[in-house]
């Protein structure tokens, strides 16, 4: 999960490699060309279970429906607010609308962890998205602040969208599918819904090789392989786990767009990165030895033996 979420932290500093090409366009090409891949390697297991994804068909639509909104909120937030706040209102607020979706959906609790875990991150996340916004609105007046709450307004629609995949996925993992058919079928089909947007706005990614260069990376590095990464952890941890994990892609998000962009990251964002971090050691602390083995109804159904995954 943390390696997924470092390669997704350079995605928006990558994006601006392709200053020509439009969110949508990105969003795009990202996600829908990185979601036929995922698709097209899983193939065989998802033929192999096409029963079973049948009998999820409606968890599956939900998962590509939130697979094909995501990255067009998701980069048009970026676009809109800057790297650094489209990326933390985006991911950062994402383990709350998974837990709010675990707990209505499945019953399930949150540990003290969890919320500790959760508190210092999206504390974190808020100072980052303050500190970023008061910049962006200081030297350019109203407008540029009406631009940043429509950017953030769209990270919260990322957010949202972001959740339900995870948890369509990972419902569909604790249902006996393997993890590469289950989100091979979610990505593939979410694929298929971009490619209108794709051959709409795509015309600027053909017209430059930097532009191409950017559309390729964006769809093998950070889309596939990642994605690849976070289906693997979706099958040993819950999804209100993997998002609250998906904190470290803004921290890292930020830092690049200080390093390579040029943004300027006031001393409250840095703390927020701190925040971010510290978020990040309590939730991967490994527990101690001999505290009191939780009941099975706080066990996410992930971590019971019985939902282990076959053929993986």
């Amino acid at each position: 999960m943390l390696a997924a979420s470092v390669l997704w932290g350079t995605t928006g500093t990558a994006a601006t490699f392709a200053p020509g090409v439009g969110p949508l366009a990105i969003g795009a090409v990202a996600m829908g060309v990185g979601g036929l891949l995922q698709a097209l390697m899983a193939a065989p297991r998802i033929s192999h279970h096409a029963s079973r994804l049948r009998e999820r068909r409606g968890t599956v639509l939900l998962g590509a429906v939130s697979v094909a909104v995501y990255p067009l909120a998701f980069y048009s937030s970026m676009h809109l607010a800057g790297v650094a706040v489209g990326t933390v209102v985006s991911i950062g607020t994402a383990p709350l609308a998974s837990a709010l979706i675990e707990r209505v959906v499945d019953g399930r609790r949150l540990t003290r962890r969890w919320m500790l875990a959760a508190s210092l991150g999206l504390l974190g996340t808020v100072l980052l998205c303050v500190a970023e916004a008061a910049h962006a609105s200081g030297g350019s007046g109203q407008t540029s602040a009406t631009t940043t709450l429509l950017g953030i307004a769209l990270g919260l629609v990322a957010a949202a969208t972001y959740a339900l995949y995870s948890w369509a996925a990972h419902r569909l993992i604790t249902h006996r599918i393997p993890s590469r058919a289950a989100m091979g079928a979610v990505f593939g089909l979410g694929g298929l819904l971009l490619l209108p947007v794709l051959a709409v706005t795509g015309a600027p990614l053909v017209a430059s090789w930097s532009n191409a260069a950017v559309g390729i990376y964006m769809a093998l590095i950070p889309m596939f392989a990642g994605y690849v990464l976070f289906g693997w952890g979706l099958a040993h941890v819950p999804a209100s786990t993997a998002t609250t994990l998906s904190l470290l892609e803004p921290a890292v998000a930020a830092v690049l767009a200080v390093l390579v962009v040029g943004e300027r990251l006031p001393a409250a964002g840095w703390t927020g990165i701190a925040l971010v971090i510290a978020c990040l050691a309590v939730l991967t602390a490994p527990a101690r030895r001999g505290s009191r083995r939780p009941s099975p109804d706080t066990v996410p159904s992930s971590a019971r033996p019985v939902e282990q995954t076959p053929g993986r």
